[in-house]
């Protein structure tokens, strides 16, 4: 179920859309519910339809359907239920609980299957404002009494709806059918399934979730974040069971997925988005971003750099404050020092470009030393261009390299050049200007007041 507008959220974003992890909740949700292979899944959409099937517009086993207007949880499911085949069983989650494990869903589904209907419970120290689940004298649920219509007894339980269920296809169809709306909101509750069930005598049975915190939902910011570092602290314990160091788990964000090797150490502060993959005894220092990288083995990640798209090889070394740009590819032993930029091109085995530089579509050879405050102009306002550096080559200080143009291998360029035309190999190439001198010039001075 994904209709819902969020309006806590204070937001112009559906709910379900909201990022956890780096990626949307209702992504979270569906993750869950692939884990016990469907045969179909339906999206119950309302606010925010159009977003939130574009957002998901690429994943082809999933069936939209509308609820308009909305009339409440079990006026959504009627609707997800045209979709379905009445042979099958029936699993109900919500969009904005994305939590819930695949170990719990799937005894929901095993108990279904003989027949039942299933109800995720928990047993939680504050109860206060949910449903809680109520039971006769021999433990059978009888109902599911909402905070504002429990009575002092009822309000002292302890075990809770999570919103969660799964029952025959079938027997669904008939209870949400006659479902009515009579009560103070004027919505079709899904919780009033179970008095149906009840009467016609089919079993009812609950699963406890293994963790009360795979039970939590969002319905404010607050929640949101919340989940976000019960999400972090998991992937950190994680990553910490597998051998990664990790200064601090409490600051460490990973917002896609991590390979790590051997004897990883993420300091504090990182945050890991989309596809890394970092090679044994890689180091990263504190505060930086990567996004979508590969770091061969031996890397050392100074702090406050920022990879983006990047290949980096063994033994190299980047940063502090570095940025790596899609398509850099660092060979074995780079060196990239503090405030240089590289997009688009590779540096050759043992190359370093150590301060203040920005190197954009170049090809740079092996061994090449590229000076402070190096620059290549690859970009005339329409097109770009590409520099391509031999070899051995050494690059001068303050050197401006007006692409397309050619570094011959061994060439040296004298530092405070600005070259627009190839340098040969092997020699040296600068340019000057004659510097003019104007003696006893008087410097501006302000006016007295």
């Amino acid at each position: 179920m994904a209709a819902g507008q969020g309006k806590r959220m204070v937001s112009r974003l559906p709910k379900v859309l909201h990022p956890l992890a780096g990626r949307p909740l209702l992504s979270h949700v569906l993750t869950t519910a692939r884990s016990i292979a469907p045969q179909t899944v339906a999206v119950v959409v309302g606010h925010g339809a159009t977003a939130v099937q574009e957002a998901f517009s690429q994943e082809a086993d999933l069936v939209f359907v509308e609820q308009h207007p909305p009339r409440g949880t079990g006026d959504a499911v009627r609707v997800a239920l045209t979709a379905l085949s009445d042979a099958d069983i029936t699993l109900v989650m919500n969009g904005d609980c994305p939590l819930i494990a695949a170990s719990s869903v799937r005894r929901l589904c095993d108990a279904a299957a003989r027949g039942a209907l299933v109800w995720l419970t928990v047993k939680t120290p504050s109860p206060q404002g949910l449903g809680r689940i109520v039971r006769d004298a021999r433990g059978q649920v009888q109902a599911i009494v909402e905070e504002r219509d429990a009575d002092d007894a009822q309000k002292k339980i302890d075990e809770i709806n999570v919103g969660v269920l799964a029952a025959p296809t079938a027997l669904l169809k008939r209870w949400v059918g006659q479902l009515t709306c009579d009560n103070a909101q004027q919505e079709y509750y899904l919780t009033d399934v179970l008095a149906m069930a009840v009467r016609e005598g089919v079993p009812v049975e609950t699963v406890q979730a293994d963790d009360e915190r795979d039970t939590r939902g969002v319905n404010d910011r607050v929640q949101l974040a919340e989940v976000e570092r019960i999400v972090q602290r998991r992937q950190a314990e994680a990553l910490m069971r597998q051998g990664v160091t990790l200064a601090d788990p409490a600051r460490f964000d990973l917002r896609g997925t991590l390979h790590c090797g051997r004897d990883v150490s993420i300091d504090v502060g990182c945050v890991f988005e989309g596809e890394v993959t970092l090679g044994d005894d890689v180091v990263i220092g504190a505060h930086c971003v990567l996004r979508n990288v590969a770091l061969a083995e031996g890397v050392k990640v100074a702090p406050f750099s920022h990879l983006d798209g990047a290949n980096v090889g063994a033994q190299a070394v980047i940063g502090p404050y570095a940025r790596l740009r899609p398509g850099a590819k660092l060979a074995e032993r780079v060196h990239v020092g503090n405030f240089v930029e590289i997009k688009a091109s590779t540096l050759g085995a043992g190359s370093k470009a150590n301060h203040l530089s920005y190197l954009g579509d170049a090809e740079i050879g092996a061994n090449v030393n590229i000076g402070a405050g190096t620059i290549t102009c690859n970009y005339d306002g329409v097109n770009k261009y590409k520099t391509t550096i031999g070899d051995d080559a050494f690059i001068g200080s303050n050197t401006a390299l007006v692409a397309p143009i050619t570094v011959g291998q061994g060439a040296t360029i004298g530092a405070g050049s600005t070259l627009s035309e190839d340098a040969e190999a092997q020699a040296l190439t600068f340019t000057r200007t004659r510097p003019i001198i104007k003696k006893d010039w008087p410097r501006p001075a302000k006016k007295k007041e």
